[in-house]
């Protein structure tokens, strides 16, 4: 029995354009939801969250100059209960460099730090628990990241503000456009 509730994720992992890219198009290769008629993520859409502190309403210039206190983000729908969110997770984890702080690569700022924003405490204890898997990955060897410790931050969503037009889908409308994400690893874990 497959959960077909829709639920959502959201997750800052530098750059939301090729955040974006690897939720929305890379996501569903490595796991293609076999045996559903639905698709197991829909809605993913770019913006901005941060602290209930933050400033309403930023704008991109606002995130960009450091001082809204918001995340570059994707959220997006999902279905397949906690095992889905612990797939995306694992696939979070390893794009992203989770080890440099409110950095990845040449984008450097609070606005690209890594982060999971959760909804629920099911989606907290998933994500504390795939953050600990990838630090053991990391200590064995077996992921590639700049630095020796995991330091993507768990926090609760709170508003989220959807980025300008422009922002969305950018690399599929801009085809070589700017992206710094690639794979860390080379096989995810199929398994909860």
């Amino acid at each position: 029995f497959v959960n077909t509730e829709t639920e959502t994720a959201c997750f800052g992992a530098g750059c939301f354009w090729g955040t974006e890219k690897f939720f929305k198009v890379d996501f569903p290769k490595k796991f293609p939801g076999e045996n559903l008629n639905v698709p197991i993520i829909s809605d993913v859409r770019v913006g901005y969250m941060g602290p209930t502190t933050a400033m309403v309403n930023p704008t991109y210039r606002d995130v960009c100059s450091g001082t809204s206190q918001h995340v570059e983000v994707c959220e997006l729908k999902y279905i397949g209960g906690e095992k889905m969110f612990a797939a995306l997770c694992r696939h979070f984890f390893s794009f992203h460099d989770p080890t440099t702080v409110d950095r990845q690569g040449n984008d450097v700022g609070s606005q690209y730090a890594s982060v999971v924003f959760y909804h629920n405490d099911q989606q907290r204890e998933t994500a504390a628990r795939v953050k600990e898997e990838f630090q053991s990955l990391l200590d064995e060897g077996r992921v590639r990241y700049s630095m020796p410790r995991v330091m993507t931050q768990l926090q609760p969503a709170t508003v989220f503000y959807e980025a300008e037009r422009e922002h969305q889908r950018y690399l599929e409308n801009n085809p070589g456009g700017y992206c710094n994400h690639f794979y860390r690893i080379d096989e995810l874990r199929p398994s909860v």
